[in-house]
């Protein structure tokens, strides 16, 4: 597992001069969910794919810019599943984005999560690494290495709220809950890019960042295996809790699909019972 955490910390690096030095405009092809690569998508994969050829602990990759599962080592342990680039659409307006690295042990599913890691871009590289039975740890990025900045622990209440979305498809019960969640004095932190606002609901102490359901996409949007099940991990293991919209751990999904998607909801463990308590989940 060292091995693979850092190299980890090698694709830090490399990424960050990318976003620093390289075209930040689309590419001429679209990812497996159809959406249009920036260049730097691109260029982040490919970043990942060649660290990664070189760790033989390393079954396979599969990533959120390739549609199936990429073979690497054969005799190896892991496989690691990633976004090489979340937020990559905020890179020309110069906001934070990340990567997020969900490591499984066996077949690709929430149980057989063993760790997770993202990395921040932003004024400074951070990165945030976790696996079970420990608390997050926090590493500051600086000249090409990491220091260890310490553990992350949520609070029980928070005072942040992203909600993703477009609020018109919102569901009637989700608006009013997040209506009152306001009313309580919530603050509204929501960039568009998912490592940085759960990020920054970690290291403030809680909060709620969710992204329901809605009427166009009823499986909600975030991905499973590379955004969603890696978050639940670092989330549960720092006090908090990840659920879906029927209450169940994100952790305990099993994805039918490499790019299977989820609604789903991180938070302090407040935040998480009063969701569950506006969708009726018992």
């Amino acid at each position: 597992m060292l091995n693979i955490f850092d190299t980890i910390k090698e694709i830090a690096f490399k990424i960050e001069r990318a976003i620093q030095t390289e075209d930040l405009g689309y590419s001429d092809s679209e990812n497996s969910s159809g959406e249009d690569q920036l260049k730097l998508d691109v260029q982040s994969d490919l970043i990942i794919e060649k660290a990664f050829a070189n760790v033989t602990s390393v079954k396979a990759i599969v990533s959120e810019e390739k549609e199936g599962i990429l073979e690497l080592h054969p005799n190896g342990e892991y496989t690691v599943c990633y976004d090489p680039l979340d937020g990559s659409s905020l890179v020309d307006v110069n906001l934070s984005v990340g990567s997020i690295f969900g490591i499984y042990k066996g077949e690709l599913k929430g149980e057989n999560l063993v760790a997770s890691a993202y990395i921040v871009y932003g004024p400074r590289v951070e990165l945030v690494y976790v696996e079970r039975d420990m608390r997050p740890l926090l590493y500051g990025g600086n000249e090409n290495r990491f220091r260890k900045l310490g553990e992350i622990v949520l609070n029980k209440k928070g005072n942040l709220n992203a909600s993703g979305g477009t609020q018109k498809n919102w569901t009637t019960y989700h608006k009013k809950f997040i209506d009152s969640l306001f009313q309580e004095g919530y603050r509204l932190r929501y960039s568009g890019g998912m490592v940085p606002d759960l990020h920054q609901i970690l290291l403030k102490g809680g909060g709620l960042f969710s992204y329901p359901a809605t009427t166009d996409r009823p499986d909600g949007k975030l991905r499973q295996l590379f955004e969603v099940i890696p978050f639940a991990l670092i989330y549960e293991q720092a006090g908090g809790e990840a659920i879906n919209d029927k209450g169940e751990r994100l952790l305990e999904l099993v994805p039918s699909h490499p790019h299977d998607t989820s609604p789903c909801f991180f938070g302090s463990v407040y935040e998480i019972d009063a969701l569950k308590e506006a969708y009726g989940i018992k």
